[in-house]
């Protein structure tokens, strides 16, 4: 195990979550899935993997950070599997040779959310990055991530498209967390803040009290997942074989099906691979 992943899993403990039974626990294989704190927070590994562990006899540990987290993991050798969404990042991982194949594997989307009384007067807004301009020209408290993830990248990208620089206002009006979704929200909350949110997380959130969605539906706001194979020729420790058999499950018919099936409170909150047709849910 190199410094790195000993440096997370010491911090990081609750976040790594091994899905298995304990008459499991002693006999079968296991892999080591990198992925975000979004698949964590809504509870979607936690429901899907125990059924491809039952019929592969694969337990599967996962180690939930941030996309830009999990991309280190990875690098390191530390996991053999990536499941993350910035597919700029996911591209880079497998071009530089750290990864073997990147399949699309899931999607939903992000929305953009904030208080009820909405002082930025957003709400209804259809251009995400005309939406963020009126943020920062108003001056209202936006939460940002500022951990490096998938969410995180896809925020820095619509301030960059709309000319904003950020850096100048922290710690005023715009404020970095340095934490997952789930208490980004929870900051957002308390401080009647803005907040760019993937729609799985979101659904999952209970601390809403005057947050609402302000902004959705923007192309720009689509949140495609992929996973990867860590190379096995840059690190041979890699167990390729049971890796693979996850990925293939995951893009499976009964896989996608299971992604597809996983509800909270009945709403849908991830669908497959966006191979299929994407329908936002309202």
């Amino acid at each position: 195990m190199t410094q790195s992943l000993k440096f997370i899993v010491f911090f990081l403990t609750p976040l790594i979550v091994t899905l298995t039974t304990p008459s499991q626990a002693t006999s079968a294989e296991y892999i080591t899935l990198a992925s975000t704190t979004s698949t964590r927070d809504t509870g979607l590994l936690s429901s899907i993997l125990p059924i491809f562990t039952k019929g592969s006899g694969i337990r599967v540990r996962v180690v939930a950070v941030g996309t830009g987290q999990a991309i280190k993991i990875a690098k390191n050798g530390d996991a053999d599997v990536l499941l993350v969404h910035d597919k700029k990042s996911e591209h880079s991982f497998v071009s530089d040779g750290y990864g073997v194949k990147r399949y699309d594997v899931m999607h939903n989307d992000f929305v953009v959310v904030g208080p009820v009384k909405d002082p930025a007067a957003i709400a209804g807004m259809k251009d995400v990055v005309k939406a963020f301009g009126k943020i920062a020209h108003n001056k209202s408290i936006f939460l940002s991530r500022g951990d490096d993830s998938g969410t995180n990248k896809k925020e820095y990208s619509l301030w960059h498209a709309g000319g904003i620089d950020t850096t100048k206002a922290s710690g005023d009006w715009y404020r970095e967390t340095g934490s997952g979704m789930g208490a980004t929200l929870n900051m957002a909350s308390a401080m009647n803040g803005y907040s760019l949110a993937d729609r799985g997380t979101w659904l999952a959130f209970k601390n809403r009290k005057k947050l609402k969605i302000l902004l959705e539906g923007d192309t720009r706001l689509l949140n495609p997942y992929g996973v990867i194979l860590v190379n096995p020729k840059r690190h041979p420790h890699v167990k390729a074989a049971a890796g693979k058999k996850l990925i293939d499950w995951l893009i499976s018919k009964e896989g996608q099906s299971a992604i597809s099936a996983f509800k909270i409170s009945g709403e849908q909150l991830f669908k497959g691979s966006l191979k299929q047709k994407l329908t936002l849910t309202r």
